[in-house]
């Protein structure tokens, strides 16, 4: 479909048959004349498509879409840019003639000369034949620009890439490469990033001459380190930071003419030798602007301004010259037209301008409201409200109010201050809102190029700039507009200006849509320029805003942004948030995690939590009066991992029927002196083949063997003794069933615990619950751990019916 053209052309529908556009109209096809417009006297003009732009920056591809903000992806293989070519030299002087600022209409305006500035011109050209870069010092009006124009046509063979001009003007280090590499590469709708941009500029071999710069230190460093085969030519101003101290550069300054050369340059521009009246004010002006060329050719149109009164006192009527003070029509004698004063010779702005057309007075009032930019001429009559106001920027010139900045002008050099001073600044609000409104209608119509418009930037960031404080709401409407266009112009300094001054314009008119679009697209320029962090601040608020507003296709645009930062960025974002802003869930797996002590070599299998104690093993201690007993941690502490470790049901049933063989020694009601407590090791004695145990404190306290609640033995918790006199299942110590009654039976039992033996019997290192009936028979072979041999006792032994085992209370041991 042609943008063009808003209906189907294959169907014929839009005043055509079958997408001919030879002016057919439906009337002839259908023999019936056309409707009218519903809505004649309305004057809506029927709404045009947005424009969009697609271009390449870097490895991304950038759409440019002005309704709902910026596109961006990841380049495609196929669309990814070749290295872009060099232009030829017919090339580079076509570009150059269409970088210069217009001409004024009417007759060509005289040249004047180069006058008192061989020497400097010479000196220039030898620097820089020798590779050298020189910087240029000189005072605003000492004649910077015509200086660098003799040079540059001096030196148009030296280089291989020739001799490129560029403008300094409100322009960065970054900006500056670009514009280099824009001079002398052919490559449209294509901007290399940082990496890109200098390995393209270090090749170029050329004489830069690079006029109004305005930065010096670490940024003129910068732009020289990436040039190492371009010779500089730069222009400054001695209110311009000097170049680093590790900077080399030469040095020139350039100062006002002499006597002689100012009275030479004033008859140039006068075009007649002066009298002696006006030689001595000349001199006298001379001595007042220091020599400045820029005063004398502004006084020189002073002089031509008297000449003309002296020639037709009516000349300057139509202009309302001699609205206050009429001159006498009836006196036929010249009337006496005194010189300018020395005040007026030395700020003529005033009265040069009350001489002027009514236009170029209007000319200047609005190049004084934009700040001292003035208008494009194809603008002017649109603005003055006047035909031929473009006629107006001939006598701006011829009276050098004005100076070509780059590739348009601006009031010279203290012309501002001075129409001030006049009162051309009472209406600037209601001027810089004229120009405001212009500039939204012309920036976003569709005849009209972003390239265009990237030319009328400064203009445009003027008036942005006078309103954004004041009439926000017209601010944010001129940004909307122009920003696309300094996109897809390829000016992106003026771009992000533009973004900026729109995003507090519409922070102060409360418009919360239009404060989204300005993030989201000051996101997108930070994406392509490599900053990820602002980029990613950026467009969170720009989705923040949207959100609130319920703006789905902003959203979307965003996070597809969002996420190709997340993705430059290595990763999840920081904070745990997605590409979208949400919170990222917690990680889940279906594996357990690894225990805090790490996987036994045995088993591979995860460790549970800890268990209570139900084990003690035997471990070998220091024999009786070594030492202190160990602690109870000390001795179980690698028994029960170990055995936790194991898990298996199998193991665990052939463990407790090896401590059911070996039995259990005693029962609840033992004495304290015949069980081994937690408190406890044994060890075996490997001289009697028999075991030894320390002495329990005096204070520990006795229990069954069988744990309570609490997974300890000889706690509060464990059960009590039955008191049964079932004999028990396991053999005692003297070899004999512990069922069978000892030789003295006694006829009571005894209360008091009996002594406690000094050996007691080895414990069981596996416990078991006991069988449900006792053996007949004592086992025909000694249990495999001989019980150790306790000391003799006093007290009577325990009757069968007291104890359910009395396994080595009263026995003896084997072989003793």
């Amino acid at each position: 479909m042609d943008p063009m053209n808003r209906g189907p052309e294959e169907y014929g529908r839009d005043g055509t048959e079958d997408g001919m556009r030879d002016g057919t109209d439906a009337a002839a096809r259908t023999g019936r004349p056309p409707r009218d417009p519903l809505t004649p006297d309305f004057g809506q003009p029927a709404p045009a498509l947005a424009r969009t732009v697609q271009l390449v920056s870097g490895d991304f591809l950038l759409t440019v879409n002005p309704v709902d903000g910026s596109e961006i992806e990841p380049c495609p293989p196929g669309e990814q840019p070749e290295r872009p070519a060099k232009r030829t030299a017919a090339e580079r002087a076509e570009l150059r003639r269409a970088s210069l600022p217009p001409v004024p209409p009417g007759p060509a305006l005289p040249r004047l000369p180069l006058l008192e500035r061989q020497e400097e011109r010479e000196r220039l050209a030898r620097l820089l034949a020798r590779g050298r870069s020189v910087r240029l010092t000189g005072p605003a009006g000492s004649g910077r620009t015509a200086l660098l124009d003799a040079v540059a046509d001096d030196c148009a063979d030296l280089a291989p890439d020739g001799v490129v001009r560029l403008s300094g003007y409100r322009r960065t280090p970054g900006e500056l490469l670009h514009d280099l590499f824009a001079a002398v590469h052919d490559a449209p709708l294509y901007r290399p990033d940082r990496a890109q941009l200098l390995d393209l500029v270090r090749d170029i071999g050329a004489v830069v001459v690079l006029d109004d710069l305005e930065f010096g230190g670490a940024g003129l460093d910068e732009l020289l380190d990436a040039t190492p085969e371009c010779a500089f030519l730069i222009a400054t101003t001695p209110d311009v930071a000097a170049p680093s101290a590790d900077c080399h550069l030469e040095e020139v300054f350039l100062g006002g003419l002499g006597r002689g050369g100012g009275l030479e340059l004033l008859e140039r521009a006068v075009g007649r030798v002066l009298d002696d009246e006006e030689a001595n004010w000349a001199g006298d002006l001379w001595f007042e602007s220091e020599g400045l060329p820029l005063r004398f050719v502004q006084a020189g149109a002073l002089l031509r301004q008297r000449d003309q009164l002296r020639a037709d006192p009516h000349v300057f009527e139509e202009h309302g010259y001699f609205a206050e003070t009429p001159v006498d029509a009836g006196t036929d004698d010249v009337p006496e037209i005194p010189l300018p004063s020395l005040a007026d010779g030395a700020a003529p702005a005033a009265l040069l301008a009350a001489r002027l057309s009514p236009s170029a007075r209007a000319t200047l009032k609005f190049a004084v409201a934009l700040g001292g930019e003035l208008p494009h001429q194809a603008h002017l009559p649109a603005l003055v409200g006047d035909t031929h106001a473009d006629a107006a920027l001939a006598e701006l010139v011829s009276c050098a109010l004005v100076t070509p900045v780059g590739a348009h002008y601006r009031l010279a050099a203290g012309v501002r201050a001075q129409l001030e001073a006049a009162g051309y600044a009472d209406e600037a609000a209601e001027h810089a809102l004229a120009a405001a409104q212009h500039y939204a209608w012309w920036a976003g119509h569709p005849s009209v190029t972003p390239e265009r418009v990237a030319a009328e930037a400064d203009a445009v960031h003027a008036a942005l700039g006078a309103l954004v404080a004041t009439q926000a709401g017209a601010a944010v409407l001129l940004a909307r507009t122009a920003a696309p266009a300094f996109a897809g112009g390829l000016d992106w300094g003026a771009w992000e200006r533009a973004l900026r001054s729109g995003q507090e314009a519409a922070r102060n008119a409360g418009e919360v849509a239009e404060e989204a679009y300005f993030h989201h697209e000051l996101g997108i320029l930070a994406l392509c320029g490599g900053q990820l962090d602002r980029a990613r601040a950026e467009l969170e608020a720009s989705i923040g805003l949207r959100g609130a507003l319920a703006d789905k296709r902003g959203m979307i645009s965003g996070r597809r942004a969002l996420a190709l930062v997340a993705d430059r960025s290595g990763g999840a974002q920081p904070g745990g948030r997605t590409a979208a802003g949400e919170e990222v869930p917690d990680a889940r797996y279906e594996e357990s995690a690894s225990p805090p002590g790490g996987i036994p070599a045995a088993f591979a299998l995860p460790q549970p939590p800890p268990e209570p104690d139900t084990l003690v093993t035997s471990k070998v201690t220091p024999a009786v009066g070594a030492g202190p007993a160990p602690s109870r941690r000390s001795i179980i502490s690698g028994t029960r991992r170990n055995l936790v470790a194991a898990g298996a049901g199998a193991l665990l049933a052939a463990v407790l029927g090896t401590v059911v063989t070996l039995g259990a020694t005693s029962d609840n009601n033992d004495p304290p002196g015949d069980k081994v407590t937690t408190e406890q090791s044994a060890k075996e004695d490997r001289d009697d083949d028999g075991l030894t145990a320390d002495k329990p404190r005096q204070d520990a306290t006795s229990g069954g063997d069988t744990p309570g609640d609490g997974g300890a033995a000889g706690t509060s918790d464990d059960p009590k003794p039955s008191g049964s006199g079932k004999p028990s299942a396991t053999p005692s110590g003297s070899g004999k069933p512990s069922g069978t009654p000892s030789d003295k039976p006694s006829d009571k039992p005894t209360d008091k615990p009996t002594k406690p033996s000094d050996k007691p019997t080895k414990p069981s290192d596996k416990p078991t619950d006991p069988p449900t009936t006792p053996p007949t028979t004592p086992p025909s072979t000694p249990p495999s751990t001989p019980p150790s041999t306790p000391p003799a006792t006093d007290d009577p032994p325990t009757s069968p019916d007291q104890s359910d085992s009395a396994s080595g209370s009263g026995g003896t041991t084997p072989g003793t």
